[in-house]
């Protein structure tokens, strides 16, 4: 009865205290997010361990290149269906139940690819994949939604940058990690053992994580950490409507042209990771291995990258200067890597792929940042989340248009195509910026 009473007293203090607009910052803030993170890392991982040594699957599944594409690809195409009802679920079940369900999924699709590793088994590994897509749907849209929950608004956006961050460690193992564990042989038993490593590697990951997800991740704090999450506590739930969310952002017309600017942007470089190994084999015969290496400098930089884009947001608030900046830098940065891919000095390739990198992927949390910004109050679940479906769409397109032209007139050709578009959504971006200075926002 005592204890009872205890809580009965301390749930009255949280509720008077989010009434009066009390706040906290609780340590275990750090907990929730690293959870995320090792999370997106598991599932980021899994996207790319076909694509980067494809030629070698090709061989093994007896495949073609647009096969193997589509097992990078299917995470851009489970999203695009899939946001708006997970965006729905995250809204009105809450972040631990999103965050639980995801995990589940990548656990569930990593262990149905363990039993893949034979040449018949092709169709068995696109529909452990695809699994593992519809875990994807359950991440992209949460660093923004997290960094809400239970950071300041001095943290926010290095929360959102470090949430962002998994994603990419992830990416970069995905990039670094397959080429070692999968080298390339023509004794098939052995391409198969070595897969087969490799994929329980993943499921051991995958299934640690879900557990702890399960048992260490929490909802939101007792105490909200800013005055404006005191203030959405206290809507009543009968004010906010999804649906009419969801017009309001249609409507919002600076967003709308990030939705488009960051779809292309981000699009770019989801085709430029899912054919890298492509593109430097053309170049560079049996560098499966740097390839790889390739990569994880790309996804690296990309990490720096996003952290002091992240912290320069937090102390300057500059969200329409900085994002036309790196937008500008990643179209140019862009253009040298194109030009300079096929000299025949793989260091050049290695420093060209970190400053690509270092500006194409630091634009990812600035574009979820700059969306909480154009469209606040409305939730940052549904902002990110039509960002991201703009990014797999042109995801799609672009990998699949840039392959074929890689396939006809070669890898510069298909990286001229990508920089056209980069060229048109800077122009996008600049026109966001003109909007919102002359409505003085």
């Amino acid at each position: 009865l005592v204890r009872l009473r205890r809580w009965t007293c301390y749930d009255q203090y949280v509720r008077s205290a989010c009434c009066v607009g009390g706040t906290k910052l609780y340590k275990r803030r750090w907990v929730m997010l690293f959870i995320f993170c090792i999370y997106s890392m598991s599932n980021a991982f899994m996207w790319l361990q076909y694509s980067i040594i494809s030629n070698i699957f090709m061989r093994f599944y007896n495949i073609g290149s647009l096969g193997i594409d589509w097992l990078s690809m299917i995470y851009f195409l489970t999203y695009i269906p899939l946001i708006l009802p997970v965006t729905w679920l995250l809204d009105n079940r809450g972040l631990k139940h999103v965050v639980v369900v995801g995990s589940a999924f990548n656990c569930i699709g990593a262990w149905i690819k363990t039993s893949t590793a034979d040449p018949e088994m092709f169709a068995v590994t696109f529909f452990g994949q695809f699994v593992c897509s519809v875990a994807t749907v359950y991440i992209l849209g949460i660093p923004s939604r997290l960094a809400s929950l239970w950071f300041g608004k001095h943290e926010v956006s290095t929360a959102c940058s470090v949430g962002v961050l998994g994603n990419q460690v992830g990416i970069a193992i995905g990039f670094l990690l397959p080429p070692i564990l999968v080298p390339n042989s023509d004794d098939m038993n052995e391409l198969a053992h070595h897969m087969r490593i490799m994929f329980y590697i993943s499921a051991g990951v995958a299934t640690v994580i879900f557990v702890i997800v399960i048992i260490v991740f929490q909802e939101r704090p007792e105490l909200p950490p800013s005055q404006a999450q005191a203030q959405a506590r206290n809507m009543p739930a009968d004010e906010y409507s999804y649906k009419a969310s969801i017009l309001r952002l249609l409507h919002n017309k600076p967003f709308m042209l990030l939705v488009v600017s960051y779809g292309l942007n981000v699009g770019c470089f989801y085709a430029i990771s899912t054919l890298l190994n492509r593109m430097i084999i053309e170049h560079y015969p049996n560098e499966e291995v740097n390839a790889g290496r390739i990569g994880l400098t790309i996804v690296v930089a990309g990490m720096v990258g996003s952290l002091l884009c992240g912290l320069w947001l937090d102390k300057t608030k500059t969200y329409k200067q900085t994002t036309l900046a790196v937008y500008i830098l990643s179209l140019i940065s862009m253009l040298v890597y194109s030009f300079t891919l096929n000299l025949g000095h793989l260091w050049v390739v290695f420093v060209m792929a970190g400053v690509l990198g270092f500006f194409m992927t630091g634009y990812l949390p600035l574009g979820f940042e700059f969306a909480v910004e154009l469209t606040y109050p409305e939730s940052e679940g549904t902002s990110s989340g039509l960002l991201n479906c703009s990014a797999q769409l042109f995801g799609i397109i672009f990998t699949i248009s840039q392959g074929k032209i890689i396939d006809k007139w070669g890898t510069l050709a298909g990286n001229i195509f990508l920089c056209i578009f980069l060229g048109i959504g800077l122009v996008m971006t600049g026109e966001t910026n003109l909007q919102l200075t002359t409505s003085g926002s």
